[in-house]
């Protein structure tokens, strides 16, 4: 199977990915809203995505900038309610 060279289907699995990680780690991202320290809070499962991510696109897809967009609209989509110095 190839990389993924399609940035429709580049999209997808970045929002996959986003989906899943706000399934399994929600009490940790809104403890990170409240905190302001999401991104620190949540680097560990964040960066095994993107290399998950990495290891199915190609390189120029990878280069775009995608799977940072999705997760950040992701994470955030509905959460502006949780009190943050973020807002």
């Amino acid at each position: 199977m190839g990389l993924i060279d399609s940035q429709t289907a580049a999209e997808r699995l970045a929002r996959v990915f986003a989906s899943d990680l706000c399934l399994y780690n929600e009490a940790a991202i809104e403890q990170g809203i409240r905190e302001d320290n999401l991104f620190e809070s949540l680097a560990g499962p964040i960066e095994e995505y993107r290399k998950l991510y990495r290891s199915r696109v190609s390189v120029e897809l990878t280069a775009a900038g995608i799977f940072e967009r999705m997760l950040v609209d992701t994470l955030l989509r509905g959460k502006e309610t949780i009190p943050s110095l973020m807002w």
